[in-house]
């Protein structure tokens, strides 16, 4: 059974970090490109980064490039997205993809919720 498991998010603030990661089994994890996707609520779904089967090349939506690492083990048949510098409007679930070469394969994650806001109950003070 082919499966995608990702982890790592959750709620962060403004300008802090995650790692998601995402492990493959059920296929030959290191016979696919690997890629990130994310979905915000009333939005299409759009990719986020790409990596290689030997990780050697990595592309990056203009959004996060700068901000957002793709990697990739392939003896752990994980792929991971480092993502920094985090802001409101990556708020969204994050899904990740293999797709086969020179094949109709593909396999999805069944997404990861990032969100990121100053959260509840944020304290405000002042003082005269």
């Amino acid at each position: 059974q082919v499966q995608l498991v990702e982890s790592g998010g959750g709620l962060v603030q403004p300008g802090g970090s995650l790692r998601l990661s995402c492990v493959g089994s059920g296929f030959t994890f290191g016979y696919y490109v690997m890629k990130w996707y994310r979905q915000a609520p009333g939005k299409d779904r759009e990719m986020v980064a790409g990596v290689t089967i030997d990780g050697g090349r990595k592309n990056y939506a203009e959004s996060v490039k700068g901000r957002f690492t793709i990697s990739r083990d392939n003896r752990r048949s994980t792929v991971y997205l480092q993502m920094n510098h985090l802001n409101v409007e990556d708020t969204a679930v994050y899904y990740c993809r293999a797709e086969g070469q020179g094949s109709s394969s593909e396999y999805w994650g069944q997404g990861n919720q990032v969100s990121v806001s100053w959260g509840q109950g944020t304290q405000v003070t002042a003082s005269w």
